[in-house]
């Protein structure tokens, strides 16, 4: 176990104007170049200088309702991390990836092939997609229920992980003089079959610098708590307030620890989203104008998806009726786990629904913080020493402008207070995060089984 202090995980979650939902009309955001390569590789390697562990893709595949009034297409995560992989040396590479609508064998490919293209730096953010109407893009009739996903997502990581290994990591020889490439017996045949998902194997590329992507888990309803406690390498969560956020990491870890899996190996990052000025006034004008711009219509759009009712005829300047949210503790799905979320604002502080919509226009349900670089770095440093977060996932209202009030105000800080590294120690996404590379499985079976035989015949000679 290492002697050194524990370190802060911070990833740039990149969303294409800014995680304020009306970045797009801010003039500190670039809306102009959501589809431009040159900015998400700018994006990056500002980033990479602050010595962040990763930069960090959400997706879905269907556009979501609102494009009138939100920019809310984007490029393709795993390529476009593919071009910042060309263009940056240490930062890693995070994206979002749908276990419902891709099958193992080409996303496993996907994933091990951008760890090949980036030295070691890739990481899969696994979900299960929560939005219904993604279903009719891929031929479906409806969308599966939250448990038919999750099992169906429980066995695509078991054949995924699978055909990472399946390739030994010194199976390929490369014995010119003899003619051989690779050794057959070290490159294994997957055979798996599930009720959800069957695949054959072996992968068609070679084990990856990581052993495997990172694995990362959105989400906090039950059904992905257990799948997170059981698989997740990094967890993405969303809270607002200190002691939701303790009670979650403490639950995580111990869940961990249940399936055999030490705690330290799953780290808690939770979405912060902040608003950074020379004075806390100046922050809170940041925040204002931003609210300001927003459309109540997309808000109440995007509020009523959530909540499961039609709220168009919602008046803004009236509390929110509590019992929109009267379903909010039956936490099945991880759109449930987010209502809950919204419903303890509501419970807690009784809001206008203009109210409301403000507060969640900027980071949808995250924490949102507006102050001095001191006042954001006292935020994280708290979440960080109790219990609540191993590291935050760092969501800036408006790009590229939050992304540099961050490094250039926040992270000195916290480097400062010896939270956060000055310079990388590692080359890998698991390096920076303190993450150990997984055995080969069929590896370990060969040692297991080599050991069983000697003691064996060790056994047998004694006799």
């Amino acid at each position: 176990m290492s002697d050194a202090p524990r370190q802060l995980s911070l990833n740039l979650f990149l969303h294409p104007a800014g995680h304020h939902e009306a970045a797009w009309r801010h003039p500190s955001s670039s809306p102009d170049r959501i589809y431009d390569a040159d900015y998400y590789v700018q994006l990056a390697q500002r980033a990479e200088a602050a010595k962040l562990d990763a930069v960090f893709f959400a997706d879905g595949p269907v556009l979501h309702r609102g494009v009138e009034f939100n920019s809310v297409g984007h490029p393709e995560p795993i390529l476009t991390l593919a071009t910042i992989a060309a263009h940056t040396e240490r930062i890693g590479l995070i994206a979002t990836a749908s276990t419902t609508f891709y099958e193992p064998y080409n996303l496993a490919r996907l994933f091990a092939t951008l760890d090949h293209l980036s030295h070691g730096r890739a990481g899969w953010n696994i979900v299960t997609t929560a939005a219904a109407d993604a279903a009719a893009n891929f031929g479906l009739d409806a969308h599966p229920d939250p448990e038919v996903r999750y099992a169906r997502a429980d066995e695509f990581l078991r054949a995924a992980t699978r055909l990472w290994d399946s390739w030994e990591d010194d199976a390929i020889l490369l014995d010119r003089e003899a003619g051989r490439y690779a050794d057959p017996s070290k490159i294994h045949a997957v055979e798996f079959a599930g009720e959800h998902v069957r695949v054959a194997g072996p992968l068609n590329v070679k084990r990856s610098p990581q052993g495997h992507p990172v694995l990362v888990q959105a989400g906090a309803s039950n059904a992905g708590r257990d799948f997170a406690a059981r698989w997740a390498e990094a967890i993405f969560t969303a809270h607002q307030r200190l002691e939701d956020a303790q009670a979650f990491y403490a639950d995580i870890k111990a869940g961990a620890h249940r399936h055999g899996r030490r705690a330290e190996q799953v780290k808690i990052l939770p979405g912060i989203s902040p608003f950074i000025g020379s004075t806390e006034a100046e922050a809170r004008i940041l925040e204002r104008e931003l609210n300001e711009l927003t459309v109540p219509e997309y808000g109440l759009r995007q509020l009523g998806t959530l909540a499961g009712v039609d709220l168009t005829g919602l008046e803004l300047d009236a509390p929110v009726p509590l019992e929109i949210f009267s379903g909010a503790g039956d936490v099945t799905d991880n759109a449930r786990s987010r209502l809950q979320v919204v419903a303890g604002i509501v419970e807690r502080e009784r809001p206008t629904t203009r109210e409301l919509l403000h507060r969640l226009a900027g980071a949808r349900g995250h924490r949102v913080v507006a102050g001095t670089p001191e006042q954001v770095a006292d935020t994280i440093e708290e979440w960080f020493t109790r219990g609540a977060a191993d590291g935050f996932n760092v969501m800036p209202p408006a790009l590229p402008a939050g992304l540099d009030a961050f490094v250039d105000h926040v992270v000195p800080i916290l480097q400062a207070r010896g939270l956060f590294r000055t310079e990388y120690t590692g080359t890998t996404l698991r390096d920076h995060l303190g993450l150990g590379r997984p055995a080969n499985r069929y590896t370990r079976e060969r040692a297991e089984a080599e050991l069983v035989g000697a003691g064996a015949g060790a056994e047998g000679g004694v006799r």
